[in-house]
Formats: C-alpha cells, structure tokens, sequence
C-alpha cells in the first residue's frame, strides 16, 4: 500500500492506495486542487470546509451531466442498431429480388 502527498489549496494530505494507483491519485489531486484554486478565483477565500462542499458539487454536477450524456449515448446506439438491422433486412429483401429477375432471365 502506497501513501501519496495530494496537495489541495496549500494543503498536504497524506492518501492511501495501491501502488499501482499512485500515478492517477495524483493527477486526481491536481484536477482537485485545479478547481478549487478556479473557485476560489472567482468567490475569494473561503473555509476549507466550504471549498471541499464548492468542489464536490461542481465534480457532482459534472459527472451527473456525463452520466446523462452516456445515457443518451447509448439510447442513440441503440436506435442505430435497430436501423441497421432494418437497413438490413431491405437489402436481403432487394438481393433476392435481383436473384429472382436474373434467374427469370436466364431462362428467357
């Protein structure tokens, strides 16, 4: 078990995790501390309790917007589908009418 040093507005904490996590809590850490530090560019200095609050309702609202957009995502995929199959379906319908004309055709 790892133990990484995050920094977050001036602030050390120390963070377990697995050694093989250790690169991704840190760029976590700099993704955190780059919103509070834009947060706090734009309403100035508040209590830490306040900015953790601040931070984890905008990452909140971002990952909610994310998660609506994959769900729509996969509506759309979805549909695509069902088009494709039908898309389908007419082709093998027009092939075997072209079989059907050619094989009459032949016989002529």
């Amino acid at each position: 078990m790892a133990v990484v040093n995050v920094t977050i507005n001036g602030r050390v904490h120390d963070i377990a995790c697995d050694d093989s996590q250790v690169s991704r809590v840190q760029d976590l850490g700099r993704e955190v501390d780059a919103r509070a530090q834009h947060l706090l560019s734009s309403v100035g200095s508040v209590s830490d309790s306040r900015l953790l609050v601040m931070v984890s309702l905008l990452l909140a609202d971002e990952l909610t917007e994310a998660r609506d957009q994959m769900s729509k995502l996969g509506g759309d995929v979805a549909a695509a589908a069902e088009g494709d199959t039908r898309l389908a379906g007419v082709i093998e319908s027009l092939a075997k009418r072209i079989e059907s004309i050619a094989t009459r055709l032949e016989r002529a």
